[in-house]
């Protein structure tokens, strides 16, 4: 089985979530169930088949962080020595060589991605594009709004 790559702090948001879902979540729902039950006929009981609804992507979510949470690889970032290359979990200073805008993205597992924070899944085009470089080195990158070439400014793992 493929292990899944989480930073600590990904690592603990799941656990966060999974505990949620569990003693939060999940009895709402089911005490939701109980009450739209005792409202009879559950054929045309539209209570009753929408908490069903939302109980299933519970219980679905709540297999889902387990399965990543048994297999995951967490990697504490602030242990790591890659040598100045990006790797997982290694935050990137990049400088756009056509706006000369700068930005910073850390690299982190698919469940921590937010673009807004500047995390960026180890899936995603840049992410892939960056992992093996290191500072000083250029890199083109085909985005939806044309061809992109970023400089690495820093690499840092905090």
């Amino acid at each position: 089985m493929n292990k899944v790559p989480l930073t600590a702090r990904g690592a603990e948001q799941l656990r966060v979530e999974l505990h949620e879902l569990k003693t939060d979540a999940r009895p709402k729902v089911i005490k939701a169930i109980a009450e739209a039950r005792a409202h009879g006929d559950l054929k045309e009981n539209a209570e009753y088949h929408a908490a069903r609804e939302q109980q299933g992507f519970i219980e679905a979510r709540i297999r889902d962080i387990e399965h990543k949470l048994g297999h995951a690889q967490v990697i504490d970032v602030t242990q790591l020595d890659a040598g100045g290359k990006v790797v997982f979990g290694a935050t990137v200073e990049l400088l756009d060589e056509e706006s000369g805008a700068e930005v910073r993205y850390q690299i982190v597992g698919e469940d921590e991605a937010n673009i807004k924070a500047g995390r960026v899944s180890i899936t995603s085009p840049i992410a892939r594009a960056l992992i093996g470089k290191q500072e000083g080195d250029v890199v083109d990158l085909r985005t939806p709004g044309g061809d992109r070439s970023y400089e690495i400014l820093a690499v840092e793992y905090v």
